[in-house]
Formats: C-alpha cells, structure tokens, sequence
C-alpha cells in the first residue's frame, strides 16, 4: 500500500460473521494486502424481519479474538444493547460501532454510554437513518463523555423512499454540517451501505476521498457471492486491494502560481454571486410576507398544495433545462419553502397590529 493510502484508516470485514473459517480465511486474505486494516465483522444483525441471517452471536468473538491474535489486525463489531457491549469488552474487542437504527434512539445510546463509560475502548457511531445531523451529534457527544474525545464518526448514508442508483443517498452536506458542529472529528465513510452494489463502490470511495474523509468501511468477504447478507455490495480481499490502489490522490493544498490564482479570481466572483443570491432571498421572502399579510386577513391557510407543486415542477423543469440537476433543484425550493411557510405562520400567528420582528436592515 502507498504511503498515503497508509494513513487512512480502512475497515474491512464482512458484513456478518457467518462461521470460524469464513472469518479467519476473510481476515487472513486482508490482513496479507492491507496489514494496517481494522477487521469488522457483524456478531449479531440487527434484521428488518425475523427469519433472515441474524448473526451466530456471542460465539463469533471468539473467532474475532483469533483474528487478532493470528493477523494483528484490530477487530470490531456493531452493538445494540448493554449486554452486547459487554460481551465485546470482556471479549477484549479493540472497538465497537453504533448502527444507524441505534442512533436514531437517544435513550437507547445513553445506556450504551453508560455502559462504555470508564473504558478505553474505540467508540464509532453511523449517522441515523434519516437525515438529522443533530441527532448524530447527540450520539456522538454521548459517546464522548462516557470514552473520551476520540470518537469517530461513519457515515454510511440515509434512508429515502425515492428512487435513486445509490442503496442509501450519501447526502454529503449533512456529513459536511456535522463536520462544521464538531471540528476535528475523525469520519469515515462506510461506502458499502451507500453504494449498494459493486459497480458503484469506487465512485463512492474516490468521492469521500476527495472530500477528505479519514478512511472507508469496506465490507469484504471471502466469497461475496454466497454471503448470507447484503452479498450484492461485498467484495474480495482482492477486489479490496485493487479498488483502493485504483483511487486518485490528490493535492489538499493548492500550490502557488497559476492554478492558485486562478481559483482566487473564481472564487472572488463566487462571493460576489452569493451576495447577489442574498439579496434576491431576502426580496423574495418579502413577496412572502406580503402574501401572509394577504392570507391573514382573509383568513386562508399559509399551505397551498397545489401552488407548492406547481413552483416545484416549474423551477425543476427550468433548472434542468439550463443544467443544473433537478435534485439539488428540490432540495433548494424545499429549503426556500420551508423558510416562506414559517415566515408566514409568523405573520398569522401575531396579533392584530403587532408586526412579526425581523432582522435589522443594517
């Protein structure tokens, strides 16, 4: 492995430990390419239905153990609950993940901090399954004053009832927000659950890597194609060895000369475009006011559904015809929307006379 490869962290391992040879054969075939890897195996899955491959359980880290002790690889696995976290430390496991169906339940988290609480074990935490950076934030920090400061964040995408190509939608900026609320923080990308399929997990793992994230979460298996879970997004250790050795590095700093100067231009106008964007907002949110004031005294509900979709189908319709992706048009008028609908409410909600307070002018 290239040296700057080495210095991201890689978790790599199946996604459920499914018997003693299937482990230790997976781990040795990882361990002889990536010798620096953190092995991750699934003891116990957490199941939309009964039925399905729900892990061995507690027997299997025995065989995380052996792993260790053979390939010096550290293992790892997911908890759910305070006696799965303390099987692991008895164990003497050298981490342990939070799935994203955990973090969406603060008290459930709390009892897992508590019962980490004192130890010197390595703490990760996925994002939830939908898309609140709070509530990741929350976990973390709950996991930070039970083992300390150095817990990682995985991000391993949301949930979404649309169609897309991706398993879970990366939703990169709510990673981003985190990133802002807690500087410094470790994150890796678990690229497997976001990508779904093989085909897509280079893309996904070139993106992260130029978006500066510390590592990846690989699931990787010694016979993908007969795996009792989620075979469709696991590979070899091979296939592990060649994806990350086909990624392209890049420059974190730009270097001084042309390029630099260039960019600087480009951003000058960049700034001078947003403050162009800032005021048209602030004109369009007072088209919204005076709408409210109008939907107040003739007593009409701030909601109107049909104009909702009609703006949604028109500006996605336009945007797409000079462009820019129909996704990022939505998600912009959601945003714009949202703002009109609550400063609107404002203005119904104050009584007769009284105006909503807004910002200064200066």
């Amino acid at each position: 492995m290239n040296e700057q490869l080495e210095q991201k962290m890689l978790i790599a391992g199946p996604c459920g430990a499914e018997s003693r040879n299937q482990v230790l054969d997976t781990a040795r075939g990882i361990a002889e390419r990536c010798p620096s890897a953190w092995f991750r195996a699934g003891v116990w899955k957490p199941r939309t239905r009964p039925g399905s491959f729900e892990g061995v359980g507690e027997a299997a880290l025995d065989w995380l153990c052996e792993v260790r002790n053979e390939t010096g690889l550290r293992v790892m696995t997911e908890v759910a609950n305070t006696r799965q976290v303390e099987a692991c430390l008895k164990a003497g496991l050298d981490a342990v993940w939070i799935g994203a169906r955990t973090t969406v339940n603060p008290f459930l988290v709390q009892e897992l901090a508590d019962a980490l609480s004192g130890t010197r074990i390595q703490v990760l935490v996925k994002n939830p399954l939908h898309p609140d950076p709070l509530l990741w934030l929350g976990a973390i920090e709950r996991m930070q004053a039970a083992v300390g400061p150095e817990v990682i964040a995985i991000h391993r995408g949301f949930h979404s009832f649309e169609t897309s190509q991706f398993r879970n939608h990366p939703l990169w900026q709510v990673a981003f927000e985190l990133r802002s609320m807690l500087p410094g923080i470790r994150m890796v990308c678990d690229i497997s659950h976001i990508a779904g399929s093989r085909p897509l997990l280079r893309s996904v793992a070139q993106e992260a890597l130029d978006l500066g994230y510390d590592g990846w979460m690989i699931e990787t298996h010694i016979d993908p194609d007969h795996a009792l879970s989620d075979a469709q997004q696991q590979v070899t250790p091979a296939q592990l060895a060649e994806l990350l050795h086909s990624l392209d590095f890049r420059h974190s700093l730009i270097p001084e000369g042309e390029a630099l100067q260039a960019i600087l231009r480009h951003r000058s106008e960049i700034d001078r475009l947003d403050g162009e964007l800032l005021k048209l907002l602030r004109e369009r949110m007072a088209y919204s006011a005076l709408i409210g004031e109008i939907k107040k005294e003739h007593n009409i509900s701030i909601f109107q559904p049909e104009r909702w979709r009609e703006v949604l189908s028109t500006m996605r319709a336009q945007g797409e015809d000079i462009g820019l992706p129909g996704a990022f048009i939505r998600n912009l008028f959601i945003q714009i929307h949202d703002e009109s609908v609550r400063l609107q409410g404002e203005i119904i909600s104050k009584p007769a006379g009284e105006q909503p307070v807004r910002d200064s002018e200066n």
